[in-house]
């Protein structure tokens, strides 16, 4: 578990990470470089969530890299699905990590929305949905390795 107070943001208890595949964890199908390490280090305080509609079909192998609860989308529905599973877990709990367009729904119901802009991009509707926007997955998990980084972000 994650405990973070933020001034004039909330206190957050976060027990889950929902993250998207690619653009966010990997580029063009391939998982990104420290990924899986840094993964590992917060899987000891988060229970770790892969949801992808896997565009390059590489997902579902590359997760086995760090311990963590893989899903599949088909192709329709999938910023609803994103969603609605982040309200399954109980969204107060949970902080998600996404970059294209079909993350903003997730984005929005987590109780802590980190929104990418890597190589791949990022939807515009998916940056306004964020409460943090960060250059690259590593500086988005370094917020939640590093709890007072969030603080800096997010206080008011």
């Amino acid at each position: 578990m994650i405990d973070i107070s933020v001034p004039g943001f909330g206190d957050l208890t976060l027990e889950h990470l929902v993250l998207d595949y690619n653009g966010t964890l990997a580029l063009d199908g391939t998982l990104l470089p420290g990924v899986a390490q840094a993964l590992g280090r917060l899987s000891s305080r988060v229970q770790i969530h892969v949801i992808t509609a896997d565009t390059f079909g590489r997902a579902r192998e590359a997760v086995h890299a760090f311990p963590c609860t893989f899903t599949l989308l088909g192709p329709e529905g999938q910023a609803e699905a994103k969603a609605a599973y982040v309200e399954g877990l109980g969204a107060k709990g949970v902080a998600a990590v996404g970059n294209g367009r079909n993350d903003r729904l997730m984005l929005r119901a987590a109780a802590l929305g980190i929104a990418v802009l890597q190589q791949e991009g990022a939807s515009a509707e998916t940056l306004r949905e964020a409460r943090a926007v960060c250059p690259d997955i590593l500086t988005a998990l370094g917020l939640l390795e590093h709890p007072l980084r969030l603080v800096a972000t997010l206080r008011s």
